[in-house]
């Protein structure tokens, strides 16, 4: 009788057991179910910073004298530029680039030799304003420096927004919002609650062209050569299920 009852008191502790552990385990399960979503912010913005640049030369077999014109030529530049409207502190002159330059001639016996055929100076100025309509204007009418004899090659400006880390902090905010939005939805249709956050990841921050079909790339765009620009951002957010 004695033994019966201590195989009893046994399978009891069994079932409890197991029923311990298999709520235990069912606590586990769901304690760790989360809802992992993806929230998406972009908006529109004016650049309001342009890079202009341009580059002149000058050859000669005398490298002194094509340095004086070259010197000559950038004073020239500078004073045009000045006459426009931009100020000295908007402009700077680059360092003066020096090539010497040589021609192969065919010689007897199917030799061939190097002859020096002068020097090629090339100097740049850069433009750095928030005045961006008059850069504009100044960059596609400086062939003007053409009639001076100036060989002026211009570059196409470049566009900068100088409160990007503003912008990328709201477009965070609008991200994290989306991101809810997206994980309350999947909840409340798969008949569960929201908890609370368990981490979130900064995706790629991108900046395309407004409007103009511009890839997207893994690492992050950043577009410079429109001056209407999109801004976008992702964020990985894990919410935990309750």
């Amino acid at each position: 009788m004695k033994s019966y009852s201590n195989a009893i008191i046994i399978a009891l502790a069994i079932v409890v057991g197991a029923f311990v552990i298999g709520s235990a385990y069912k606590y586990k399960f769901i304690s760790s179910e989360t809802i992992v979503v993806t929230g998406l912010a972009e908006k529109d913005f004016t650049s309001d910073q342009i890079v202009w640049k341009g580059q002149y030369s000058r050859t000669g077999f005398d490298l002194k004298e094509a340095y004086t014109q070259i010197k000559s030529d950038e004073a020239v530049i500078k004073a045009y530029l000045k006459e426009k409207g931009i100020p000295d502190s908007n402009m700077v002159f680059l360092a003066v680039d020096v090539v010497k330059n040589f021609n192969y001639e065919n010689g007897p016996n199917g030799t061939s030799k190097s002859v020096f055929s002068g020097y090629t100076l090339t100097g740049g100025v850069k433009v750095d304003s928030r005045q961006i309509q008059l850069v504009e204007k100044v960059s596609r009418e400086v062939t003007e420096l053409l009639q001076k004899g100036i060989e002026f090659s211009s570059n196409k400006p470049s566009y900068y927004y100088s409160k990007l880390n503003e912008l990328k902090i709201d477009l965070l905010a609008k991200a994290a919002e989306d991101a809810k939005l997206r994980a309350e939805t999947i909840a409340k249709s798969s008949d569960v609650g929201l908890g609370s956050l368990k981490k979130a990841n900064m995706g790629v921050f991108q900046i395309t062209g407004k409007n103009d079909n511009e890839d997207y790339s893994y690492g992050g765009s950043f577009n410079t050569s429109s001056k209407e620009k999109t801004a976008s951002i992702t964020l990985k957010v894990e919410y935990l299920a309750k």
